[in-house]
């Protein structure tokens, strides 16, 4: 079964990585290819051949015929499931409008005093007659309270809402999770928000489904432990170990959890189960060995050790249920589950196959699963340490052999002493011997935990590097130490909680924030060394595979040959490639931040960014995008960080830009007093207001600052933005420039053209103002006179942009049009002579990515 469900894992992988879903030809093949695979199988397991070494190939080649068709069935069985959930899809036609839908509250996502983010089940939509497409069934709301109170929210509430929807869509950057994929995994078809909630009713009576009461069991202990901590610092881990629900936890506690390697204690893990597992299983097992039913012992009647696995089993998928049913959560309550069932049946199996089955069934419950990083971290730790623990039960009965008789029994030594001497000396021994056994086996656990510790950091060092960009160096430190604290004193303190009524409640949570609160100062102890942390690019796919391998290399049972050429495998992933273009070349990327501007310049051996997108006052994309984009590529250092002018859609995220990544040069078109020159000096950039004139050349690559004039600033921010052009080289022949022209509006462009039309002259241009129609005058296009235009625009925003003139004015003049709303991340590679062009949805497409724009 360990091939048959590998094989399935691979077809499902394969799915996830396809631009569009099979169609009725590529089914006939899968179903031709099953046919055969099979067939052969069978063939080659039933043939009988006189010659051994034939017989062994005609079984291998059946094995791999089983293999190819488990592949095929995963792959359709994954096409199968992403058909049925797509079929589900919002009209077009209804995206910006107005929807009244009838339903009941499925999760909360988040909440808090003025906001609440939940997934909503639509029992009934309000449409036309004539409407006949299938609709979603499960849709994500937003509810802001802006004229009334937020109204209590519970799972299980049924309301009648007036929403405004839009298809699932997420921001398409090169080497950033897909948000799209998330949603899709959730079966979320439409997002949006409560558009007016003055007219929300809610309806009697509430959802009773077995769901519904899981959810609302959740938000019971959330509230409880809300009203116990109120704003206790640590309060979200809290509630992250008891509910699964890791919204809470902040900013400064996530960044010192993944510095240190510890980000895991975080989420209800395997071992978190375990642990109530085994608990649940010793206290059913113990009561069951007392329990009598008319005068005969209960053990007689179901043996003691089934009942102890049942009740591990039923405690450990009530625990799964109040976390949320999360990957690792899954694959742990699986892989118990398939050990009871061998237990009951008295039958042995194997670590590894309870693993591929945990596997199989993970991926037929959430084919998507494979999309998030959650399925490879805890996948990829268990099989590490079952790969690693693979000979060491042998090797221990060999050490245990190799004990001499007196060692195993000291009586042997003294039988034939006097009884008074013999009695003392064989006392002393006992003690002697009990002590040597006691730290050998202390020793053994020791010496265990540190192999499971060395191969679970070992083997998730290259998926950390590429899922987050970063191997903590410090990590197995800050486990060895975290781990058992975690696991032995503050869970079972959060359990305790949960299960106790109040107010002994209240004290279990208080006193594992205590634990924590110490916790997590160590931990910024910890994260303050200098070499604490290793930050990476994201690695390739053959950085990625070497990397494996040497894991594999290292972690392999003792004399296998060479293993000190092992660590080489690991230098593609240390020392990866340059990453820039060549001398006198430059690569723009103009990010998909949704509505604002953040465009990444990069030559050879130097940086520069381009405005860094909203911030906490809006969609976050400082945080959630550029900062992560910019540490995703290698880009370790901005030389410089220029900022065009004062509006949050451009600024808003500098302030995560300056935490992330150190900064050379500040340069900015804001007024002296702004919060953000303070903010750059701190961190050690120099700062500089950005004027007309400025000139610098960085190999081979000439930047120019246009506008705003010398001097103070006046007038509105748009009116005195920062804007560059780039440009392979100044003057020479077959020279590429682009012209990033942030805000600015018609009277400055009439000035630009004025003062130097010819000056203008660029091939790729992003695009003013987003597209607004107070922007892209004709004589000012007529003077750049672009091949490439970039509209850096959000999906379905609220300004309109593009304006439909404006856009239909770039069209007209035949320039190749690019929008982050429909293309995702834009990326130009230009050098003299040459420029080329790369959407982020033309060349990472995959098949759930929706195309409407409008």
């Amino acid at each position: 079964m360990r091939a048959v469900w590998c094989g399935f894992a691979l077809g499902v992988i394969v799915l996830q990585r396809l631009a569009k879903l099979p169609g009725w030809g590529a089914w006939l093949g899968l179903l031709l290819c099953v046919s055969l695979a099979l067939t052969w199988a069978v063939w080659a397991w039933r043939g009988h051949d006189s010659a051994r070494g034939w017989q062994a190939a005609r079984h291998a080649g059946a094995w791999l015929a089983i293999w190819i068709a488990a592949v095929c069935i995963g792959l359709g069985y994954a096409a199968w499931r992403a058909e049925l959930r797509l079929a589900q899809t919002l009209p077009a036609s209804w995206q910006k409008r107005d929807v009244e839908v009838s339903g009941h509250i499925a999760r909360m996502i988040s909440q808090d005093r003025g906001a609440a983010s939940f997934l909503f089940s639509v029992e009934s939509w309000r449409i036309p007659a004539s409407q006949s497409q299938a609709l979603p069934d499960l849709i994500q709301l937003s509810w802001v309270a802006r004229d009334v109170p937020l109204p209590p929210l519970v799972p299980g509430a049924r309301w009648r809402l007036d929403v405004r929807l839009k298809r699932p869509h997420a921001q398409g950057n090169f080497g950033l999770r897909d948000a799209e994929a998330t949603l899709l995994s959730r079966g979320v078809r439409a997002t949006g928000y409560v558009s007016d909630e003055r007219r929300a009713k809610r309806l009697l009576p509430d959802a009773r489904s077995l769901s519904v009461q899981i959810e609302r069991s959740r938000a019971v202990v959330r509230a409880r432990i809300d009203a116990a901590l109120a704003d206790a610092p640590h309060r979200g881990i809290v509630v992250a170990l008891a509910t699964g629900a890791q919204d809470a936890v902040s900013d400064d506690d996530w960044r010192r959890l993944r510095n240190t390697g510890t980000s895991h204690l975080v989420a209800i893990s395997g071992l978190h189960l375990a642990f109530v597992a085994g608990l649940a299983g010793w206290i059913a097992g113990a009561l069951w060995r007392r329990a009598r039913w008319r005068g005969i012992e209960a053990p007689l009647i179901v043996p003691a050790q089934q009942v102890a696995v049942a009740g591990a089993v039923v405690a450990a998928a009530a625990y799964a249920a109040l976390a949320g049913f999360n990957v690792p959560v899954q694959r742990a309550l699986w892989m118990l589950t398939v050990t009871a069932i061998a237990l009951w049946r008295s039958r042995e199996v194997s670590r590894s196959h309870v693993l591929a089955w945990a596997l199989g069934l993970v991926l037929l419950r959430d084919p998507w699963a494979v999309t998030a990083p959650g399925f490879w971290l805890s996948f990829g730790a268990v099989g590490a340490i079952l790969f690693a623990a693979s000979g060491v039960p042998r090797v221990r009965r060999e050490d245990d052999a190799a004990l001499s008789p007196d060692e195993l029994d000291p009586m042997r030594e003294h039988d034939a002493a006097p009884p008074r001497v013999g009695c003392l000396r064989v006392f002393s021994s006992r003690i002697s011997a009990r002590w040597r056994a006691f730290i050998r086996r202390f020793a053994g656990r020791l010496a265990d935990s540190a192999r499971v510790q060395w191969a679970v950091t070992l083997a998730l060092a290259p998926l950390s590097a590429y899922w987050f960009m970063q191997i903590p160096l410090i990590g197995p430190l800050a486990n060895a130490g975290a781990i058992p604290w975690v696991s032995m004193f503050v869970t079972p303190m959060v359990l305790a909680g949960v299960a106790l009524p109040a107010p002994f409640d209240a004290f279990a949570w208080q006193s594992a924030h205590a634990m924590l609160s110490w916790l997590i100062d160590a931990l910024g102890m910890l994260e303050g060394w200098p070499w604490a942390l290793l930050r990476l690019p994201q690695p390739g796919v053959f950085a990625l595979c070497c990397a494996g391998v040497g894991v594999a290399w290292l972690l392999a049972p003792r004399g296998w040959p060479l293993r000190w050429l092992a660590p080489f495998t690991w230098l593609p992933l240390l020392v990866p490639s340059a990453h820039g273009p060549p001398p006198g070349a430059f690569r723009l990327t103009a990010l998909d931040i949704g509505q604002g501007t953040s465009v990444l310049v990069e030559t050879s051996r130097h940086t520069l960014l381009f405005d860094a997108g909203p911030g906490p006052e809006s969609t976050h994309a400082g945080e959630r995008i550029v900062a992560p984009y910019l540490q995703t590529h290698g880009v370790m250092r901005l030389d410089t960080l220029m900022i065009s002018h004062d509006d949050s859609d451009h600024s808003g995220g500098a302030p995560a830009v300056l935490d992330a990544v150190p900064v050379g040069a500040f340069v900015a078109g804001i007024l002296p007093a702004h919060p953000l020159w303070a903010s750059a000096r701190t961190r050690g950039a120099q700062t500089v207001q950005c004027a007309a004139g400025q000139r610098w050349q960085w190999d081979g690559v000439a930047f120019e600052v246009l506008w705003p004039d010398p001097g103070p600033l006046t007038g509105k921010p748009n009116a005195h933005c920062c804007v560059l052009r780039v440009a392979t080289a100044q003057g020479g022949v077959g020279a590429v420039s682009a012209l990033l022209a942030a805000d600015i509006e018609a009277g400055t462009e009439r000035t630009l053209v004025a003062r130097d039309a010819a000056g203008l002259r660029s091939q790729v241009l992003v695009v003013p103002h987003h597209g607004s129609r107070t922007s892209s005058t004709e004589p000012f296009l007529d003077s750049v006179w672009p091949l490439v235009a970039i509209f850096q625009v959000g999906y379905l925003n609220r300004f309109h942009h593009p304006h439909p003139g404006v856009y239909a004015r770039y069209a007209s003049r035949h320039i190749v049009l690019a929008r982050s709303d429909a293309d995702g991340a834009v990326r130009i590679e230009a050098a003299p002579g040459t420029l080329s062009v790369e959407r982020f949805r033309d060349t990472q497409r995959r098949y759930w990515m929706d195309t409407a724009s409008e």
